[in-house]
């Protein structure tokens, strides 16, 4: 159960399931060690040592479904051609190439759980758990970071015009 959760967490397009509560309690550990493999993966691929790198990868290929690994035919029935990647295989490669990446310099907590409140057919407590840093969260930061440029640029020009509008008026309200 924990394999499918971390599957699914790690392929999801938002980076983000809801499950309920303990199930999220127990995935997170589970992928957290799995991010962190592919951490200490990713800082070793500079260094020559090609092999620990694999070792590591194998490691965290434990903790996602292989798929078939007895099929040694690459064509299917009647000539067709199996997929080539499992659900497993495609976390595990996203793992090592998009995550390893992101968090290599994160010293840890790589998740976040949401509580969502109950579940109305059974009341179990449901829960949202969620890559941190993911790209929409980044997106979103950008943004606000802009607005609040704009913002304050915006209010230095208004600044700046408003000593002159009164220099302006001044002048004239002494003529008239």
């Amino acid at each position: 159960m924990l394999r499918n959760l971390a599957t699914s967490l790690i392929n999801s397009r938002e980076e983000r399931i809801v499950t309920t509560l303990p199930k999220a309690k127990e995935l997170r550990p589970f992928v957290e060690r799995a991010i962190t493999l592919s951490r200490k993966a990713r800082s070793l691929a500079g260094n020559g040592s090609e092999m620990q790198a694999l070792h590591l990868r194998r490691q965290a290929a434990g903790y996602f479904h292989a798929g078939n690994m007895t099929a040694k035919e690459v064509t299917g029935k009647r000539g067709q051609l199996r997929p080539e990647r499992t659900a497993g295989v495609a976390a595990l490669r996203r793992l090592f190439s998009e995550l390893g990446d992101r968090y290599k310099d994160r010293p840890g907590g790589y998740t976040r759980i949401f509580k969502l409140g109950h579940r109305d057919g059974d009341a179990a407590e449901l829960a949202i758990i969620e890559l941190v840093d993911n790209p929409r969260e980044v997106e979103a930061a950008e943004a606000a970071k802009k607005r609040k440029a704009a913002a304050s640029k915006k209010r230095k020009g208004r600044d700046k015009k408003a000593p002159d509008e009164a220099a302006e008026t001044k002048p004239e309200d002494s003529e008239g």
